[in-house]
């Protein structure tokens, strides 16, 4: 899609890298159709239970489906339906809140018992419900900013201005959200060499190019230098607001779980999924935040208020290949360990200095400024490209059938193996409605 964008204005080297990557374009037929999902799992809105409400309650207005999915006008349609049976919103337990016979009787309630508790029970599991798929939300928020910064937040207007900040941005975006694989051996970085051909054309276009809408996904020094300070505090302005969202959700799930902390390896109990996810949302939005810090000179707000950064769990399996391999416990995770939490050092509730994030960091042979506990990394590497691999839980395949054989087995996620055929059949590959592979199975042939 790149190359067909930019056309003619490529040059022949340009054009020679990015043929790297569309040599094996789904678009030009040359690979099979990935088993993986191909979007972030999304909420799912309580269309059903609002539609249900509105046949129930007189009072009720019809919500369109796309009015269900956002939580906040799901939370004042049903607090328009509580007057009808007298309930006021978050008082919801059967057994207290309830209105006996004589309190319906002075309210003016003339409804069976039965009828009356049908509507206070349908409400209460509405308001359950709104409140998960709040939760829910936020998560999937979290998720995508993790991956790809405030990517979501930009209007197609911004993202569209000008050719060379969408292809830079639809390519470095479509990078940071790859699935994670399985190894010791660190992540793929996104900024690989496609990533910075197109990021060249940007910065030698540089007037023409949207910075604005790049310094949404690529908080770079070079980039925050092209936006005036008012744009640059916009941005603090809205991670700070990220970053205070973030801390809600990381406190509430470290309250839940029984994390180990000096070794942040995953037990059962642990909400890894949930963790990790919001974790790798502190982490993009705290190093942008510090960057744009020192892009407004004003470093000096660290030395008061430096909260660290939030470490992921990790699966014991990868702990182990991490000791079988000679490895040894990350002293960034000593660093986390010994630092007070960073939501508690954001709400006030304990300090966190400059001075002291450096001397944990010199205790443990940690370089706070190249592991960016204290500013942005002095350089940004380029890596090779390469192709996008077949994932199943992480674990790289062959094979969109493979992957489909290999989950039928039950040999990924815990699941007892069971004996496959001879030969795997035909793969059947299901899309959702916007196009998305959603799934993959064999299928059965006909007797």
């Amino acid at each position: 899609m790149v190359l067909e964008t930019l056309g003619d204005a490529l040059t022949a080297e340009e054009r020679g890298v990015l043929e790297k990557a569309a040599a094996g374009s789904i678009k030009r037929g040359l690979t099979q159709i990935t088993s993986m999902l191909e979007d972030f799992a999304r909420p799912v809105p309580p269309v059903r239970q609002v539609r249900k409400a509105a046949e129930l309650f007189q009072t009720a207005r019809a919500l369109a489906a796309e009015e269900c999915a956002d939580a906040e006008k799901v939370e004042q349609f049903i607090r328009e339906l509580g007057p009808e049976i007298r309930k006021a919103f978050g008082q919801s337990d059967f057994k207290r809140d309830r209105l006996n016979r004589v309190q319906r009787e002075e309210a003016g309630l003339d409804i069976s018992r039965r009828r009356y508790n049908k509507l206070f029970r349908h409400l209460a599991r509405l308001e359950r419900k709104e409140a998960s798929y709040a939760r829910e939300q936020r998560k999937y928020e979290f998720t995508r900013i993790g991956k790809s910064s405030l990517a979501t937040r930009l209007t197609f207007e911004e993202f569209a201005r000008d050719a060379n900040t969408a292809c830079f941005i639809a390519y470095y975006v479509s990078r940071s959200n790859l699935r994670s694989e399985f190894t010791i051996k660190g992540q793929e970085r996104p900024y690989d060499e496609i990533a910075d051909v197109l990021f060249q054309r940007c910065r030698r276009d540089a007037e023409r190019t949207d910075w604005w809408a790049v310094a949404h996904v690529f908080p770079d020094p070079f980039v925050l230098s092209r936006l005036d300070d008012g744009r640059k505090g916009r941005l603090l302005g809205e991670w700070l607001t990220v970053l205070h969202g973030i801390a809600e959700l990381l406190r509430e799930v470290w309250l839940k779980s029984d994390i180990r902390r000096e070794t942040m390896v995953v037990r059962r109990g642990n909400d890894s999924s949930t963790w990790n996810n919001t974790a790798s949302a502190w982490n993009r939005a705290r190093a942008s935040w510090v960057a744009l810090l020192h892009a407004l000179g004003m470093q000096e707000e660290l030395d008061a208020m430096c909260f660290g950064k939030v470490l992921r769990l990790m699966a014991a399996d990868v702990a182990a290949w991490h000791r079988a391999s000679g490895g040894d416990l990350d002293p960034n995770t000593k660093v986390w360990n010994e630092l007070p939490l960073p939501w508690e050092v954001l709400s006030g509730e304990a300090v966190c200095t400059r001075e002291l994030v450096e001397s944990v960091c010199e205790k443990y042979g940690v370089d706070p400024v190249k592991n960016g506990w204290t500013a942005p990394p002095p350089e940004r590497l380029v890596t090779a490209f390469k192709p996008t691999p077949e994932l199943v839980h992480g674990i790289t395949v062959a094979s969109p059938q493979l992957a489909a054989a290999l989950r039928k087995a039950g040999w990924f996620s815990g699941k007892r193996a069971v004996p496959l055929a001879e030969e795997q059949g035909p793969v059947r590959v299901y899309y959702d409605p916007h196009g998305f592979v959603v799934g993959a199975e064999d299928v059965e042939e006909e007797a």
